[in-house]
C-alpha cells in the first residue's frame, strides 16, 4: 500500500477513547472506556492501542521544523504568529491542531495503518511526508487532529497506567492479569501481531528472553510498628542502581531493565554468567557500580550507560555486578509463587555453588539485615546513605512475587530527602492541561555574588499555589527566550532530592538526583539561599565512611 492511498484515514474511536481516559480520574471509568474501545475495534487497531498506551511508541519520523512549516503553509499564517501562539499554548501538537483551518472531507481509516505509514515516513521522500501529513490534517475532526499530532510529534501521553490497561485486557478477555502482564512484556512488534495473538497464541511463551512482570513496592505509609512482628519480615537496604532481571535460557544471555528494554550489550560482565548459572534461571535484582564488595555513587553507573563503545578504561573504572533479589525461575520452573523465604534459600544456594566454579562471580546476594526490633530498624534505616543506599525494603517473608506495585507485603522504607534552598530565576510552561500555567522551574544558588542555575523541578507544588506562582511570574517578567522567562530573582523554594554528586556539565557543577519541590520559601528572602559552597560541602559529607 502506498502513501498516496493512506491520506485517508478515521480515527475516532481512539480519539474518543483518548478524550474519555483525559477527562476522568476514576479508575473504573477508565477500565470501562479501555473495554468499550475492545470490544469495538479490530484486532489490530487493538494492539497498536495497548502498544500506545503502555509505552511501546515508534521513533519520530518527522522534524518538528517541518510541523510547524507545514502548519504555517496549510493555514495561511506569518511565522511570527505560528511562534507567538505556540509560546502561549506551551504544546505543539496542541498549537497545530488550534491553528489549522476546519477540515474540508471526511473519510474512515483505522489506527494500525495510520501507525504503520508513520512508521514507514523515514524511507519517504520529503515532498511525500508533506502531502501525508498535510492531506491528513485536511481530514481529520479536531479531536482527532489533537490525537494525531501527538503521535507524530512523540508526545503522546494519556493519565492510564499500565496495570489498568492489563486490568482492562483481562477483564475483557476472561484472563489472570498476571498471564495478561507476563504476555505483555518482552520484545514485540505491534505492527507484525494481533492482540489475541500476543494474548492466546499457544507458543506466546516460546520467546526465550522474555522476563517476568516486575513486583514493585509502596513507600511505607504507616509506623513500621504497626506491621506487626518484626521476625515476620525479611529487612533488606534499598540500593540504588538500575533494577533488572538476568535471564539465562536456551544457553543464552538475557538482561532486562524494569523498563522492559533489553539491555544485554551493556553489560558484558555478565556473559560468563551462561557458563555459570542453570538453564532456565531468571534473577531479580539491582544492577549496581561495585569495587571490593562495596556500591559505587550512581553516577559511576551513568558513565556506562548510553556508552555504545565500552573501553577497558571504563570497564575497570565502573565495574558491575547485580546485588540479587530474588529468584524468578530455576531449572525453567516458575518459582513466584513459591513462599519469599524458601526463594532465599534457593537463591543463596544457586550463588554458592556458581561461585565455587568463578571466584569472580558478578552476582552477590542482597544481605538480610538482621534487626531485633522496630528500633533498631530504624537506625539501620539512617545509616542508609553510609552504603549509598535509598532506604530499606520490608519484605513479608512467607509472600509470593506479585505483578506490578501492590501494597501490603512489600514495602520501600526510603530515608528523608535532601533538601537545599534554590531562587526561582526561569520558569516555562507546562503541557497537557498545565499548557496555559508556568509549571516547569529553573532553580540557583549563589556562587559568590552570582546566581547559577543549578537544577530545574516541575512537581511538588498543590494547584493553589502553582495558580499562585504562575500569576507571580506574569507579574515579574524581565526577559522573554521563546518560551522560556526570566524573572526577578526573589522567590526561595525548598529543594528536595534523593542524590547529588559533581558535574562538569553544568554551570553549577552539581547535579541533584530526582529533585522536586518540598516548599515555597515565603518566609525567606533571596540572599538566604544556598550556596554552591554548601553543597559540595554536602557532597563531601555524604561520601562512604
Amino acid at each position: 500500500m502506498t502513501l498516496n492511498e493512506l491520506v485517508i484515514f478515521h480515527m475516532k474511536a481512539f480519539a474518543d477513547l483518548y478524550t474519555a481516559i483525559d477527562e476522568t480520574t476514576k479508575t473504573n471509568a477508565k477500565v470501562a472506556a479501555l473495554m468499550n474501545y475492545f470490544s469495538i475495534v479490530n484486532e489490530k487497531d487493538a494492539i497498536w492501542c495497548v502498544a500506545l498506551l503502555i509505552g511501546k511508541k515508534p521513533k519520530r519520523t518527522i522534524k518538528t521544523a517541518e510541523l510547524k512549516s507545514w502548519c504555517i503553509e496549510l493555514a495561511g499564517i506569518s511565522e511570527w504568529l505560528f511562534e507567538e501562539s505556540y509560546n502561549v499554548v506551551g504544546d505543539l501538537a496542541e498549537t497545530i491542531t488550534l491553528i489549522l483551518p476546519p477540515s474540508s472531507q471526511r473519510k474512515d481509516f483505522t489506527l494500525h495503518q495510520t501507525m504503520e505509514t508513520l512508521m514507514n515516513l523515514d524511507k519517504a521522500e520529503d515532498l511525500q511526508k508533506r502531502m501525508f501529513v498535510q492531506n491528513t490534517w485536511e481530514q481529520l475532526s479536531t479531536s482527532e487532529r489533537f490525537v494525531f499530532n501527538k503521535l507524530i510529534t512523540g508526545s503522546f501521553r494519556v493519565g492510564v497506567s499500565q496495570q489498568l490497561v492489563i486490568k482492562a485486557l483481562a477483564k475483557q478477555y476472561h484472563l489472570e492479569e498476571n498471564v495478561v502482564s507476563h504476555r505483555l512484556t518482552g520484545k514485540w512488534n505491534p505492527a507484525t501481531i494481533t492482540l489475541k495473538e500476543l494474548l492466546f497464541a499457544d507458543n506466546a511463551n516460546d520467546d526465550h528472553s522474555k522476563p517476568y512482570p516486575f513486583y514493585l513496592a509502596y513507600q511505607l505509609e504507616q509506623l513500621p510498628e504497626e506491621l506487626g512482628d518484626i521476625n515476620e519480615w525479611q529487612i533488606e537496604r534499598k540500593y540504588d542502581g538500575i533494577r533488572g532481571q538476568i535471564i539465562i535460557r536456551d544457553k543464552q544471555l538475557f538482561v532486562w531493565s524494569r523498563g522492559e528494554e533489553l539491555i544485554t550489550e551493556k553489560f558484558p560482565e555478565f556473559n560468563v554468567l551462561v557458563s555459570l548459572l542453570p538453564e532456565g534461571t531468571v534473577i531479580d535484582g539491582e544492577i549496581l557500580p561495585m569495587k571490593n564488595g562495596k556500591p559505587l555513587p550512581f553516577h559511576v553507573m551513568q558513565t556506562r550507560i548510553g556508552r555504545k563503545n565500552l573501553t577497558k578504561k571504563i570497564l575497570a573504572d565502573a565495574p558491575l555486578m547485580m546485588m540479587c533479589y530474588d529468584l524468578l525461575e530455576l531449572n525453567g520452573i516458575d518459582q513466584r509463587n513459591e513462599k519469599m523465604e524458601n526463594r532465599r534459600k534457593q537463591l543463596e544456594k544457586l550463588l554458592k555453588d556458581a561461585a565455587l566454579n568463578n571466584s569472580q562471580l558478578p552476582l552477590v546476594i542482597s544481605p538480610v539485615l538482621e534487626c531485633k526490633d522496630w528500633e533498631e530498624t530504624k537506625k539501620e534505616r539512617s545509616r542508609s546513605r553510609e552504603y549509598l543506599c535509598e532506604g530499606l525494603m520490608l519484605k513479608r517473608k512467607d509472600s509470593i512475587y506479585e505483578v506490578g506495585r501492590r501494597k501490603g507485603n512489600w514495602w520501600k522504607w526510603k530515608v528523608d530527602a535532601l533538601t537545599v534552598d534554590g531562587v526561582l530565576i526561569y520558569a516555562q510552561k507546562g503541557h497537557g492541561r498545565r499548557a496555559n500555567l508556568y509549571t516547569d522551574y529553573t532553580f540557583a544558588i549563589w556562587d559568590g555574588e552570582e546566581l547559577v542555575p543549578f537544577t530545574k523541578a516541575y512537581s511538588g507544588l498543590t494547584d493553589k499555589e502553582i495558580l499562585q506562582v504562575d500569576n507571580w511570574i506574569k507579574k515579574n517578567t524581565i526577559d522573554k527566550f521563546g518560551p522560556v522567562r526570566s524573572v526577578k530573582a526573589e522567590q526561595v523554594f525548598e529543594i528536595a532530592f534523593e542524590g547529588i554528586q559533581p558535574s562538569p556539565r553544568h554551570k553549577s557543577g552539581i547535579a541533584l538526583r530526582f529533585p522536586r519541590i518540598a516548599r515555597w520559601r515565603t518566609d525567606k528572602s533571596p540572599n538566604e539561599a544556598n550556596t554552591k559552597e554548601d553543597l559540595l560541602q554536602l557532597i563531601e559529607s555524604l561520601k562512604v565512611r
